[in-house]
């Protein structure tokens, strides 16, 4: 089986617009999620899926310059985008992440990856029951539930977030969900407003090593210094996407 993470990113952002691409310790945002990304033990391979608009033509470039694959399709239709890439990648299982969570952890990953991987499930996330801070979210996905949600799926906002028809049809769709060993949930790390830029860049800055600093060490840190957190803690956060 052929497991393939694609990433999702483009230039256009209604609050933070070209944000993927801004400067966290160093490196682009999306270099960061791409690092960090590589470090997980299942994946086969790894491709950005942006869209054909000529603001993302510095993803595709930032692509090429660090040798990751990217595939363009549909702005708005990212449902679509994504059941493209998957074919275009020859993908067998779909493992999907976003470009504006550059603390993303790539032992999380694994740990949704391999409980796919049992086979019992064509769908597995980490975000319908969350107990991770969020900008860890991953969710990993047959391809042929892909296939069955790109074609099926009609409401806008399900072509949007891309799998909310899969865990909002569990009649159709066998559904797992990862849990972590305590309840962080209420914590942001991932990217939506300037504060939150701030946050991650304030969080980078301290790590010896951004690439291999786990979501743990992480945590550990900022239960030694608080005040990292309440750079973004006033934030009014958009309605969320589930899943």
């Amino acid at each position: 089986m052929k497991v393939v993470a694609i990433v999702q990113a483009r230039m256009g952002s209604t609050r933070l617009p070209g944000k993927v691409l801004a400067d966290v310790a160093g490196r682009p945002m999306l270099a960061r999620v791409l690092e960090r990304l590589g470090r997980a033990e299942t994946l086969d391979e790894i491709v950005v899926a942006t869209s054909t608009e000529p603001a993302d033509d510095a993803i595709e470039a930032l692509c090429e310059e660090l040798e990751v694959p990217a595939f363009r399709g549909s702005e708005e239709d990212v449902l679509e985008r994504y059941r493209d890439a998957a074919a275009w990648s020859e993908a067998d299982a779909v493992v999907r992440v976003t470009a504006d969570c550059p603390l993303l952890d790539p032992g999380v990953v694994d740990r949704v990856v391999r409980r796919f991987l049992d086979g019992d499930a064509d769908y597995v996330s980490n975000t319908l029951e969350r107990t991770y801070p969020r900008g860890l979210d991953v969710e990993a996905f047959s391809r042929d539930a892909l296939e069955e949600a790109h074609r099926d799926a009609r409401e806008s906002w399900e072509r949007e977030h891309v799998t909310p028809y899969l865990y909002r049809h569990p009649e159709r769709f066998s559904i797992a969900q990862v849990h972590g060993e305590s309840d962080e949930s209420d914590r942001w790390w991932t990217v939506d407003t300037e504060e939150d830029l701030r946050f991650v860049r304030s969080v980078c800055e301290r790590l010896e090593d951004p690439a291999a600093t786990t979501w743990s060490e992480i945590l550990g840190l900022l239960r030694r210094h608080p005040e990292l957190e309440s750079i973004n803690r006033g934030v009014a956060q958009k309605a969320l996407q589930e899943g």
